[in-house]
């Protein structure tokens, strides 16, 4: 067998069954229901194309959850499987799953106790959707089948027609990896998950982004500015989290030569900050500078203007800066 189940098989499991497939305490969802998913490591239960109308699957392990009570089966696939899709519709594109599936006849009316990689075909619509899974099941791909694909049409355009649907999981206490989906409810207090950029906490109602930490990053400054004004140190920012919040962050002083006039039309960065780093809405703050508090401008386009009066003298500085990019 290369698609292996712990704890299904009614005459027991093998040693070797033992060995492959996930050992121990997982994700939980609730008192008695496990978190489903692949198990992170390379790239698990990988998905391409090896022929017009073949896929296959790669090596991986899984768990798969039940019901309440039958509990979680872990599995593993030992080596890849090759599946064939079913050819498109006259009219219409459907979309099909590939799933790992339980079979237990203790549980369900198939009278197998089996557990196999299959494609779980859609219905083919104008407005397909990807087939509903029946428990215990686990999603791995969807395969768009476009209307009239067939081995004679050329068969199916894997780079396009292939989505990730990989959900994962991990042992009790660990940090659950970034997969397909993040709507799901957090199982306890104090676990966590890869949002893709960082790390989230439930706190039993929602998650709460962490505050991560984040390097400096040094901008070119504008013709006639020089950096260290009033002895502040280099002009840097940086992009944190506050609350659930992204935020910019300054630090550091500029320095010109005429005093009242700071150059460039008060506007010191070379070049506009990049999308990611703008303000949703225009943003005045007061900020300190040579002789008198002056104001500056963050915009939505990116740029910083210092908005002075004729008491200014060579210096400003940025030390302290810190505002909203959300709306």
């Amino acid at each position: 067998m290369t698609v292996r189940a712990g704890w299904l098989l009614p005459n027991g499991q093998t040693r070797e069954d033992t060995r492959l497939v996930p050992l121990g305490a997982m994700a939980p969802e609730s008192e008695t229901l496990t978190r489903d998913g692949v198990i992170a490591g390379g790239d698990p239960l990988a998905a391409t194309g090896t022929g017009a109308m073949q896929v296959q699957i790669g090596v991986g392990r899984a768990v798969v959850q039940g019901t309440a009570a039958q509990g979680a089966y872990p599995v593993a696939v030992a080596s890849p499987e090759t599946l064939t899709i079913g050819d498109g519709h006259a009219q219409y594109t459907r979309i099909d799953s590939v799933i790992l599936k339980i079979r237990d006849g203790l549980y369900d009316t198939s009278e197998q106790t089996e557990v196999t990689v299959e494609v779980l075909q859609g219905e083919a619509t104008a407005t397909p959707t990807a087939p509903t899974l029946i428990t215990p099941a686990l999603r791995l791909w969807d395969v768009t089948v476009p209307a009239g694909t067939s081995a004679g049409t050329g068969g199916i355009a894997w780079q396009s027609a292939l989505a990730d649907r990989r959900r994962y999981t991990s042992a009790y206490g660990g940090i659950i990896p970034r997969g397909w989906g993040l709507s799901f409810p957090g199982g306890y207090p104090g676990q966590y998950r890869d949002n893709g950029t960082g790390l989230d906490r439930w706190d039993g109602a929602a998650w709460q982004t962490l505050d991560p930490v984040i390097g400096w990053t040094t901008p070119a400054l504008a013709s006639g500015y020089t950096n260290g004004g009033n002895y502040q140190g280099t002009i840097r920012y940086r992009r944190i989290m506050l609350g659930g919040i992204p935020h910019m962050q300054w630090r550091g002083g500029v320095s010109w030569t005429t005093k009242g006039v700071p150059p460039n039309s008060g506007k010191p960065l070379a070049s506009p900050l990049p999308s990611a780093l703008r303000p949703a809405l225009h943003t005045s703050a007061s900020i300190a500078a040579g002789g008198v508090p002056i104001k500056v401008d963050c915009q939505t386009d990116g740029t910083l203007h210092f908005i002075g009066n004729s008491d200014l003298t060579t210096w400003a500085a940025l030390s302290g800066l810190i505002y909203p990019l959300d709306a």
